[in-house]
């Protein structure tokens, strides 16, 4: 039976070179200025995407490996998504923006106070994407870099402080009486005092109580301590995990039951699945794509493994293409989803770094679930396939750019608003009423 889901477009390459290395990036749009981020998210919206997600990475990486992250622009430079928010809520009505924060980067109550000014100013749209990326601890002080889990530890402390602090205002602290001349009643403020493992912070937060519920809270994070951290905290949950039957439901499943074990309900997450569809206007044009990229040359796999040396701080371009991939290579800090991403379910150990890049390659068709290319018609076959195990929506991803929305979207939307799985209107009340109407 056919239903609506949730879509959501996450810019992959953050805050910056939108374009770059694509033929589109002739048409002249400049990146550091707010038109061209304007222009897409009306786009968005007029398409009935719930959100626009932004990525980020604060760091450009390790002295050893800015190179390879800046010199096609996958790593950086990147500006900070959350300056961007507030010209992406002036140019729409209804689209949520859910900029990417570090935990690391923002003390909990100066974050509270700037989180809970976009959320009123927006018209309470705003989402915040926690992330816990710890290979940019170096700017931020000098303590060394977390392990993985205790930079969840820390996310977590952080998200819990932000929430004491919202919280500060009970009910009946804002008074906005004028017959009595009386704004607030500082009697029904909390003082919160907080000393944790990683902050001190005292309240109550000078910021008014919501309206319609505090920031959307996403995340990422594919780990046992990413998944519990999503369960306890997350009201959007990003997931990767190969698009069959099974897996699809026993990902869900994992995640309402970390909600769950956490005093939660199963249906307070959204679960996103993360897609880069390739939408063509034929199936021959399909076919031509799929059987060009399944014997890769060297060039592509390098093209390939810079993309991948940015995303992993790690150079496999300097590695041999022909001897297996050496896990070791790779700092504590790099994102275990990422890595997996890299390798799949082959065998480390005796698999040669060329059978991993090549994987990456190779394009498969929607028709037969191996792949993403094909037509609108086929990926709305998919996207239905999906509503059929319980899908709450699918996260749409690469640059927000007006070339790349056109080719993913203009044949795409109608098909599917024609079908029923993408919305026609919002809700009132912001992002998490878009987010809970089904």
């Amino acid at each position: 039976m056919t239903s609506l889901q949730h879509f959501g477009w996450f810019l992959a390459r953050g805050f910056g070179p939108q374009g770059w290395g694509a033929a589109g990036w002739d048409w002249g749009h400049d990146w550091t200025t707010p038109a061209l981020y304007a222009q897409s998210a009306q786009l968005l919206e007029q398409a009935g995407f719930d959100f626009l997600l932004i990525e980020d990475a604060p760091s450009m990486g390790s002295p050893e490996t800015i190179d390879l992250r800046v010199r096609h622009a996958f790593g950086g430079p990147k500006h900070d998504p959350l300056m961007l928010a507030p010209y992406l809520f002036q140019a729409t009505r209804h689209l949520g923006v859910i900029p990417t924060v570090n935990p690391a980067a923002m003390l909990p109550y100066t974050a509270a106070r700037q989180f809970a000014t976009l959320q009123h100013l927006s018209g309470h749209r705003l989402g915040l994407n926690v992330v816990t990326d710890t290979g940019s601890a170096r700017h931020f002080g000098d303590a060394p870099p977390l392990a993985h889990d205790a930079a969840y530890d820390r996310a977590e402390e952080w998200l819990a402080g932000l929430r004491s602090l919202w919280r500060s205002w009970n009910d009946g602290a804002l008074v906005a009486d004028t017959t009595t001349d009386v704004y607030a009643d500082g009697s029904k403020m909390d003082a919160v005092r907080h000393r944790g493992e990683y902050f001190a912070f005292d309240g109550p937060l000078n910021a008014i109580p919501f309206e319609h519920g505090e920031p959307a809270i996403a995340s990422p994070g594919g780990s046992g301590r990413g998944l519990a951290f999503a369960g306890a905290n997350s009201d959007i949950q990003l997931a990767l995990a190969p698009l069959h039957e099974q897996s699809v439901r026993d990902y869900r499943a994992r995640i309402h039951a970390a909600a769950v074990e956490r005093g939660r309900s199963a249906d307070d997450i959204r679960i996103m699945f993360a897609i880069q569809p390739v939408i063509v206007s034929s199936i021959e044009e399909a076919d031509r794509i799929v059987g060009a990229s399944a014997a890769p040359d060297d060039a592509a796999l390098l093209a390939i493994a810079r993309k991948q040396s940015s995303d992993l701080e790690t150079d496999l371009t300097a590695l041999d293409l022909d001897r297996p991939l050496d896990l070791g290579v790779f700092g504590e800090h790099v994102s275990h989803g990422s890595i997996r991403r890299l390798t799949g379910d082959r065998d480390v150990s005796s698999t040669p770094l060329r059978a991993h890049l090549s994987a990456l390659a190779k394009a498969g068709r929607i028709s037969d679930r191996t792949g993403f290319v094909g037509t609108a018609e086929e990926f709305a076959d998919m996207i239905e396939e999906l509503g059929e195990w319980g899908n709450d929506g699918v996260l749409l991803w690469g640059d927000l750019h007006p070339v790349t929305l056109h080719r993913t979207l203009d044949e795409l939307v109608p098909v599917l608003r024609r079908r029923g799985i993408l919305r026609r209107d919002f809700e009132a009340g912001g992002l998490h009423a878009n987010l809970r109407a089904f």
